[in-house]
């Protein structure tokens, strides 16, 4: 039964098809697992044990009945500390949100729940999820697969680590800036950033509204998929017979190359060769729109994240992490002509982008342009932080500057992953791409 912790999402939807695996000893194999791990808390914020066995007694007699509801329907996932839970404390890693309960479930954790999934609890995160890196001295930061002394990426911080540390089967995350992605790179896994409107936020806790997204960190493209299909309640997609061959991707050199450390480089270098290899034609791609995107980033990101804050911040800022704060307040001065100048020139500068790349059939980066900085000295260092939080949401912000789908993939050196993105609307296509791709890598 303990390989089941190890299992793939999808493995584990089929065992309970075939009837190998009951609903109900998985779920006690994962909170026994939860429970005896060392780092625990540092995982999960609140595990739901009485809610997982109750819908891993539905999963079960439904199993039984020949009536199960999705592929994953019995498979226990976390949920990162920002989506709602009925009666259950949701508080956004931050304790300007200590002790709310909502009454509801956030939307996408409803459909889920409809779709058969088991709800294990809810994972640490960055503070308001406005950190790439995932250090919360406020509540916890989790620990990264490869290096315990090390940051593992944020904001989706113990979602990525709840599944790396085999304590949930899937985790579900929120991408603004590579939030989803940034984790899965540095803990190994696969992370999907879905097109912004995709899937619900309704009862999901905001940080930057215009950019926020949701979606799943788990350990194979498979598995992203069938999260996909379970969070907005449709059928599994097919990936089956996909080919590199003939596919043309743009490898991008445009910001995502600048300082990139050396290990990162060499996993990204290596991975396309295996595509190439596997039959993809790899063209070297500049793109001269998108060194103004990034000019342009900040005001739009902390605007909008003091829209969604200032009320909070402003009435108990000695609670927040201060480097947190300093980023929420950064928003404080934007002024309203400016904001939406700024979201004028971004949308040309979108479709001037998607003309661009519109003959490839994606783009790719390296996942993360650094390696998991050191959590000691991102408390001690302020200038570190800074320089670290800004590089490592680079390469992923892109994807979110540029509104369109993204999914980031393990290359098989520690913490090193590979981004690949595609345009709006794209998530589907993406997927078996990425499928193949995984397929290549392999």
């Amino acid at each position: 039964m303990q390989d089941w912790l190890w299992a793939t999402a999808a493995d584990l939807g089929r065992g309970i098809a075939a009837g190998n695996i009951d609903p109900v000893d998985l779920c006690e194999v994962y909170l026994a697992a939860i429970d005896a791990h060392p780092h625990r808390d540092r995982i999960y914020a609140r595990v739901t044990a009485d809610r997982a066995r109750d819908e891993a007694r539905a999963a079960s007699l439904r199993a039984k009945a020949g009536q199960r509801l999705s592929p994953l329907d019995g498979v226990p996932v976390s949920w990162k500390d920002l989506f709602d839970t009925a009666g259950i404390g949701t508080e956004a890693g931050t304790a300007l949100m200590a002790g709310r309960v909502p009454e509801a479930d956030a939307e996408v954790l409803r459909v889920a729940t409809g779709m058969g999934l088991v709800c294990l609890g809810k994972t640490h995160m960055s503070e308001i999820a406005f950190s790439g890196l995932g250090l919360n001295p406020i509540t916890a930061t989790p620990p990264c697969v490869n290096d315990e002394n090390a940051v593992p990426g944020g904001s989706s911080s113990g979602a990525a680590a709840s599944v790396a540390f085999g304590l949930a089967a899937a985790a579900v995350g929120s991408d603004t800036g590579g939030s989803v992605r940034i984790p899965s790179v540095w803990n190994d896994l696969v992370g999907l950033k879905t097109t912004h409107g995709r899937l619900s936020l309704d009862g999901v806790v905001p940080l930057c509204s215009a950019f926020d997204t949701v979606g799943p960190l788990c350990r194979s493209v498979e598995d992203a998929a069938l999260m996909l299909a379970a969070l907005e309640g449709n059928p599994p997609m097919d990936l089956a017979g996909g080919t590199l061959k003939g596919m043309r991707f743009a490898a991008l050199q445009t910001v995502v190359l600048d300082d990139v450390a050396e290990a990162s480089m060499t996993g990204y270098a290596a991975a396309l060769e295996k595509l190439s290899a596997a039959g993809a034609v790899i063209e070297e791609v500049h793109a001269p729109m998108l060194p103004r995107a990034f000019e342009m980033s900040l005001p739009l990101y902390t605007a909008d994240a003091y829209a969604n804050w200032a009320e909070y911040v402003e009435d108990a800022p000695d609670k927040m992490f201060p480097q947190i704060l300093e980023r929420v307040r950064g928003g404080r001065d934007v002024l309203a002509h400016e904001y939406l100048t700024a979201w004028d020139e971004l949308r040309d500068i979108r479709e001037a982008y998607d003309d661009w790349m519109a003959g490839y059939d994606a783009v790719l980066c390296p996942g993360a342009a650094n390696m998991p900085p050191d959590a000691d000295r991102l408390m001690t260092d302020d200038v570190y932080y800074k320089d670290q939080n800004l590089l490592t949401l680079r390469n992923t912000r892109v994807a979110n500057l540029m509104g369109g789908a993204s999914i980031a993939l393990p290359t098989g050196l520690p913490s090193v992953g590979l981004l690949i993105n595609g345009p709006p609307g794209s998530d589907e296509r993406l997927l078996r791409i990425a499928a193949s791709v995984e397929a290549a890598l392999a």
